[in-house]
């Protein structure tokens, strides 16, 4: 007999329902794409963490209510950006002198970029990077797109599952910034070097099938929540002790300096912020018009 289900609601932008040992872990915000705004980094960041120290779950699946996984941050915030000038990065607002001077900040549930004593990750990173942290596997299912910060956050999941045409893109660059919520650490754990320099470089949107060929997508599926679904009843039904044991080894071993690469990331994308070229990628986007980019100052 199934167990009861505890449902729980986050900030009415993500669900969790969990039952017979299976956390499924839902995006909702479907009429924007599931796109990341400062109470979906809040809430997701927060379902996470619940998982982090819930001994009963054995397996997560994470997906996203409507057509699409997560298109990544919030289009108003990139055009805020435009309209502005300025390049503030939206959600992800940061104070950029406060982090070279070494200082966090409190996690006040509404910056992205704040930092919490004793964590390797700020908000934005740490939507991702829960995921490893969730001692159970963590089966992503993916469909419509995974763009940007969306893409970053399937990578934090131990598993992807992905419709064919699911569209991919590590977009960031095409916005004059770098991807900062752990994707090019966890991007190149799964693809030679060269390849990840080629869709971060480039942040070209490409297909499920292109994904799964290039080793960033683990199964192929016409319904990808159920796949999903089915291999977390399938790892549910082994010993507890065992499978959380194994996350932990491989983890030790991929995740190796994970502390240092973030705190890089960081530096990088607080030195690109409001930058002449940062700017003009974000403008130029808008007014559909080549950029015009100056010297590189980084």
């Amino acid at each position: 007999m199934a167990s009861a289900i505890a449902m729980k609601n986050y900030n009415d932008r993500v669900t969790v329902a969990i039952s017979d040992g299976i956390a499924d872990v839902r995006l909702d915000r479907a009429d924007k794409r599931n796109a990341l705004d400062p109470a979906m980094f809040d809430a997701i960041a927060k379902a996470g963490q619940d998982l982090v120290t819930n001994r009963e779950i054995r397996a997560v699946v994470l997906s996203g209510n409507g057509n699409s996984f997560c298109a990544g941050l919030d289009f108003g915030s990139f055009q805020s950006m435009a309209d502005s000038g300025s390049a503030s990065e939206g959600a992800k607002k940061s104070d950029a002198s406060a982090v070279e001077k070494g200082k966090s900040s409190e996690n006040s549930g509404e910056n992205a970029g704040a930092m919490q004593p004793g964590a390797i990750t700020h908000m934005a990173q740490q939507i991702c990077w829960v995921w490893q942290q969730v001692p159970v596997p963590v089966v992503a299912a993916l469909q419509g797109h995974a763009l940007g910060g969306g893409m970053q956050l399937a990578l934090g999941a131990d598993i992807r599952v992905a419709h064919a045409e699911t569209q991919f893109s590590m977009r960031e660059v095409h916005w004059g910034l770098i991807p900062d919520m752990t994707g090019t650490l966890m991007l190149s754990r799964l693809v030679r070097d060269d390849v990840a320099k080629d869709l971060v470089f480039s942040a070209r949107v490409i297909l499920g099938t292109e994904a799964h060929a290039l080793g960033v997508v683990t199964r192929l599926s016409d319904k990808p929540l159920e796949s999903a679904m089915q291999i977390a009843r399938e790892i549910a039904d082994r010993s507890p002790d065992a499978v959380r044991g194994a996350k932990a080894l491989i983890n030790r071993l991929s995740n190796a300096g994970a502390a240092e690469h973030f705190a890089e990331e960081r530096r990088i994308i607080y030195s690109l912020i409001g930058k002449a070229n940062q700017v003009e990628a974000v403008i130029s986007n808008f007014e559909k018009r080549p950029a015009k980019f100056v010297p590189p100052t980084v």
